[in-house]
């Protein structure tokens, strides 16, 4: 069997329009209201990652991942905080941002736990949480469960891309050599899971080994290959971004060193004339 058999998931197509929908309807308010256009890269970024999400929590990732391999259900939990979370944060312009924010329990709540230590213990928590075994099985065998998980998940990851890419002044992001060490960290975490499930004997997840085989896949393998997902594939998707912001701030440095030099330049040519 190379796939499970289709079938509609109602409710992931119900959610994610409506958060498009609200998307573009908030856009076209703020336009009429104050003539700015919200940016077609910053719409762009968003719908990808509102479908990076709608990938991992449609079929055939959810079928793979709830009822045959634990690998895919990794692969939906990569998306879900490493590729769709960034893509969300970068593609909600300030003002909506703000919007959001503006009560004022949710913006002290959400300034408290999006600083940076706060951020990585409460990512790295839910990970650790999610990834309980006693966990796994009760989000496999209840829907309600399942899609509470995922709106924990999908939250922290937001919380913890915080850091890296606030787009508000008022609650800034790290300077890059900041963001470079957070990331770095960040991607320590996940050892310790990974670890077990990649070097284990017996299967970390009973209710994994009991669903029927795919695409000769055994329990253990299946839980191998989860596991140098969650600490390989994560591991390069955060050294990819880090080494983006070590070039970009290299770049920067060297620009402003230019900057400085010229202007010292200019400098010393007006005191000479001034001289004369």
């Amino acid at each position: 069997m190379p796939l499970p058999p289709w079938h509609l998931h109602p409710d992931v197509w119900l959610l994610f329009s409506s958060i498009v929908a609200a998307y573009l309807l908030a856009a076209r308010r703020h336009l009429a209201v104050t003539g700015e256009p919200t940016s077609r890269r910053a719409m762009t970024l968003f719908l990808a990652g509102m479908g990076v999400l709608w990938l991992g929590a449609d079929w055939p990732v959810h079928d793979l991942a709830e009822g045959y391999l634990y690998l895919m259900h990794m692969t939906q939990h990569l998306l879900f905080t490493l590729i769709a979370a960034p893509l969300l944060i970068a593609g909600m312009p300030a003002w909506m941002l703000r919007a959001l924010l503006s009560p004022a329990p949710v913006r002290r709540a959400f300034r408290v736990i999006t600083r940076p230590l706060i951020a990585l213990v409460f990512f790295n928590a839910v990970l650790l949480f999610t990834h309980w075994p006693a966990i796994v099985e009760a989000s496999v065998g209840s829907e309600p469960i399942h899609l509470a998980l995922h709106v924990l998940i999908v939250s922290s990851a937001l919380v913890m891309w915080w850091p890296v890419m606030s787009p508000l002044p008022e609650m800034p992001s790290l300077s890059a050599p900041g963001q470079m060490i957070y990331l770095f960290l960040q991607s320590l975490a996940p050892t310790i899971p990974a670890s077990f499930l990649t070097f284990g004997h017996t299967p970390l997840y009973p209710i994994y080994a009991g669903f029927p085989r795919i695409w000769g896949v055994s329990a253990l393998t299946d839980q191998l290959i989860a596991g140098l997902i969650m600490k390989l594939a994560g591991g390069l998707l955060l050294w990819t971004v880090i080494a983006v912001i070590f070039f970009r701030w290299f770049e920067q440095e060297q620009r402003d060193g230019l900057d400085r030099s010229a202007y010292q330049n200019v400098h010393r040519e007006i005191g000479a004339e001034l001289g004369r």
